[in-house]
């Protein structure tokens, strides 16, 4: 099972493709993420990769706000952590290592981005439990997932699992090549 989920995430050697500047124009961060991250925002970019979602929520967040980069595996925070200091964008990100099976993150946050995530996860319901923990009470999540790698039915499934742990779908962005949805907590 640990070998069949590895093979499952994506491979800090094909970081690259993560971060061209053609995903740049079909999937442009600050367009998708702007209607849901507030100035002074702390968000978690769950899955972060090589960041290709962090510095823009950095700036979207501005500095009275904080992104925790979280990822499983230390090369892709590695590469994070080079482009941060670069970036002039230090006191608005934390890196932040997740474990095999967990978050673990000690704070509460805003907004949690899961970009081409959630299909990666063992064990989406201990996540999406986690989601919940972690989220303030007014706080959303967006998940999107591929569509070439997440049948419509699959993604269903998830949603049913996110509803049975206690969130509702508020809305469905358009988001190109994927399946979209953003959640906050059932009222």
């Amino acid at each position: 099972m640990e070998k069949t989920h590895l093979n499952k995430i994506c491979p800090v050697e094909r970081s690259g493709v993560l971060n061209s500047s053609l995903r740049r124009v079909i999937q442009n961060p600050s367009k998708i993420l702007k209607p849901y991250i507030n100035p002074g925002d702390k968000v978690l970019d769950f899955g972060c990769g090589p960041g290709f979602f962090t510095f823009d929520i950095a700036r979207l967040v501005t500095e009275s706000g904080l992104v925790y980069a979280a990822d499983l595996q230390d090369g892709m925070l590695e590469k994070v952590r080079m482009k941060i200091f670069s970036s002039g964008l230090q006191k608005r990100i934390q890196v932040h290592k997740c474990a095999e099976s967990a978050i673990q993150l000690n704070d509460t946050v805003d907004f949690i981005l899961a970009f081409y995530m959630i299909h990666e996860l063992v064990d989406q319901e201990k996540a999406f439990q986690e989601f919940k923990n972690l989220l303030n009470p007014n706080g959303k999540i967006l998940i999107i997932e591929p569509d070439f790698h997440v049948t419509a039915s699959e993604f269903q499934e998830m949603i049913l699992l996110l509803e049975k742990t206690g969130f509702q779908v508020t809305e469905r962005p358009k988001v190109f090549l994927s399946r979209s949805i953003l959640l906050q907590r059932k009222l």
